[in-house]
């Protein structure tokens, strides 16, 4: 009897497996032209970032400097995106069931992080400055601060053109986010040329640091949120539980409900949901699942069916 009322589904090991070979096939020429265009925004941002650090150090431009500080998230989250597209096809193994997700979103957070110090040196480094103006080569200035604004446009159009996955589109923020980073730069170099004042340099340096902190907060909040096994947006169990009592047949109660995020874009959840009196096991089970994948994206659940009062309720442990 006891083993009737505790059914538990076991078939998402097999379900993972499936997804991970079926996800390497299906999408592999898809994939090629994605990676290939992350690969090379990638490379052609991370090329320039050092060619315009070494630009601002020659022309005295801390503008350029924190352009080029820019320049380095937007190749960390262009690399995130590439390694995301490479591990996406990894099929999950033995010791990591769910597959390398998670190697993404801890990237992600460390990057996030080594980006905050960075804004905390060009702030320092402005205020310094400010205090006591320094030359700055206008012309060599002007000349990088373009040419940064065309490497970035050539890289939002190789992003704009491929697959927009959550990390593509995170990647093309910071590309736009470092357009205006060399617009400022180009208005500071204008600026000095016209009018000689190199505080124009230092002070636009300080509005790009900002524009870096904001999408550096963005991400740390974002993955600190999924290391922690936060919740994914509009996935919260109470709404979880309301849902599938609204929308599946056959249910008494729903309780338990955990939902959390293994990477960027791949929610799993585990619940308990008791039956009515002759309701079909099987059936319901896979409608619960089927609500779970179109409604809240879940693509992964593991359910544990109950015919009667669930055992840990009895005892007190209800959430």
């Amino acid at each position: 009897m006891s083993a009737h009322n505790h059914h538990h589904s076991h078939d998402h090991h097999d379900h993972d497996h499936a997804h991970a070979h079926g996800h390497t096939h299906g999408d592999h020429s898809h994939g090629m032209g994605n990676e290939k265009r992350v690969m090379f925004a990638m490379w052609l941002t991370g090329g320039f970032m050092v060619l315009e650090a070494v630009g601002g150090v020659i022309s005295g431009s801390l503008a350029l400097i924190a352009d080029a500080g820019h320049m380095l998230t937007d190749t960390g989250a262009l690399f995130l995106a590439f390694i995301a597209t490479r591990l996406a096809k990894r099929p999950a193994d033995g010791a990591r069931s769910y597959g390398y997700a998670r190697a993404e979103i801890l990237a992600a957070f460390t990057n996030g992080l080594v980006m905050i110090g960075v804004v905390a040196w060009i702030l320092f480094e402005a205020v310094s400055r400010i205090l006591s103006p320094s030359p700055v080569l206008g012309i060599p200035m002007l000349v990088i601060a373009i040419a940064g604004l065309l490497v970035n446009i050539a890289a939002f159009k190789l992003l704009h053109g491929g697959e927009q996955t959550l990390n593509i589109r995170g990647a093309m923020v910071h590309v736009l986010g470092d357009m205006l980073g060399s617009v400022a730069a180009i208005a500071a170099a204008l600026i000095i040329m016209g009018t000689g004042y190199t505080i124009a340099d230092p002070v636009l340096s300080i509005l790009v640091a900002l524009l870096i902190l904001r999408s550096a907060v963005a991400i740390v909040r974002e993955s600190a949120h999924i290391l922690m096994e936060g919740t994914p947006e509009g996935a919260e169990g109470g709404r979880i539980a309301e849902d599938l009592m609204a929308n599946v047949e056959g249910l008494t109660d729903i309780h338990h409900v955990h939902a959390w995020s293994l990477g960027s874009n791949r929610a799993v959840a585990t619940l308990h949901a008791r039956l009515a009196p002759g309701a079909e096991t099987g059936a319901t089970l896979a409608s619960i699942k089927a609500r779970l994948a179109e409604r809240f994206g879940i693509a992964h659940a593991t359910v544990q069916i109950e015919e009667e009062n669930c055992p840990d309720k009895a005892a007190g442990h209800s959430h």
